[in-house]
């Protein structure tokens, strides 16, 4: 076992070295292992049957050189290597809207296998590093990584939560995290009130995870969901529209936090939408600049009529262009 363990330490230490530098000689690493060229001539054997593909060439300034391979091999990090990439993926995550997602995938993985001991270097530095400009609502990293834990792990999770005028405890399964273009938001499913919900993770409080695990639920798509409750259930008046546009014509002018868009053939869309109140809403539609017409509520309909009668009554004071 003695053997074997050394052994494996080797060849993972080979293919550190393989991966700080473009070409090795035989020599170097068997200097630097400690071993004979032969031994790493096996090593590098055992290295390929293992999928990483390293090339050997003879010659002056030949020797070996670990190649891009079709997949994805683990990388192997010193202490300083994995606490900037921890730190990088943990700002582009909370603070980069466009590699969010990505980094935060990466990150739940890196964290896996960080070691206790760098986790305090990682939190400090992550904490001296700030951004400007846009993107989204910042939120706190750990808050953000916690969760993303949980969601890993299957464990509940609990945190205070404005409702009204009230902050109220929330004990929920967490399922995933999702990013629209402006914030973060966890899907969970509510354990007090025994249905599905999103969160905004900016609005969260003593964010904490338990070590009850949970059986996963049947769940529905996360983005979808949280699409659709950012841009329509959180208000108290839906509407849906078919705009006679094709629908990346209408998502290039509507944000994805603002409407659900599905396509209706080529040319044609539903818009799904909220608002405070119905006129807002249509005047949205309106301002697109697309024919339309309303599906949804029967009372907008009748909304519709009447700001027409209110438009054509603000222009009928206006001299015709025609006898000026």
């Amino acid at each position: 076992m003695d053997v074997e363990r050394g052994t494996t330490e080797r060849v993972l230490t080979l293919l550190g070295l393989l991966q700080q530098r473009q070409v090795w000689t035989g020599p170097e690493l068997a200097d630097r292992l400690g071993v004979t060229p032969r031994t790493v001539r096996r090593d590098v054997e055992r290295l390929r049957t293992l999928g990483y593909p390293v090339h050997a060439s003879q010659g002056v300034g030949g020797g070996y050189q670990l190649g891009a391979g079709q997949d994805l091999p683990p990388l192997l990090l010193d202490d300083q290597e994995a606490i900037v990439t921890a730190v990088s993926l943990l700002v582009g995550a909370g603070a980069i809207a466009s590699a969010g997602d990505a980094a935060l995938r990466a990150l739940t993985k890196l964290d896996r296998v960080l070691p206790t001991r760098l986790r305090h270097e990682v939190r400090a530095l992550s904490g001296s590093v700030e951004s400007f400009g846009g993107g989204r609502t910042p939120v706190d990293p750990e808050v953000l990584m916690m969760l993303a834990r949980a969601c890993r792990d299957e464990v509940e999770a609990g945190f205070d939560y404005p409702s009204g005028s009230e902050v109220r405890r929330r004990q929920v399964e967490p399922y995933r995290l999702v990013a629209s273009d402006r914030r973060w938001y966890l899907l969970a499913y509510d354990l007090d009130r025994d249905d599905w919900r999103s969160f905004r993770v900016d609005k969260m409080t003593e964010v904490s995870a338990r070590t009850w695990r949970f059986r996963p639920r049947p769940a529905p798509d996360a983005a979808t969901y949280v699409q659709e409750s950012v841009a329509s259930r959180v208000y108290p008046h839906q509407a849906r529209f078919l705009v006679h546009a094709s629908a990346d014509t209408v998502r290039a002018q509507i944000p994805a936090s603002a409407a659900v868009v599905r396509p209706r053939g080529n040319e044609r869309c539903e818009v799904l939408s909220g608002a405070e109140n119905l006129d807002a809403v249509l005047m949205h539609i309106l301002l697109l600049g697309h024919d339309f017409e309303v599906l949804d509520p029967p009372e907008l309909g009748r909304r519709c009529h009447a700001l027409a009668q209110r438009l054509l009554s603000a222009g009928a004071t206006m001299p015709d262009m025609e006898d000026s």
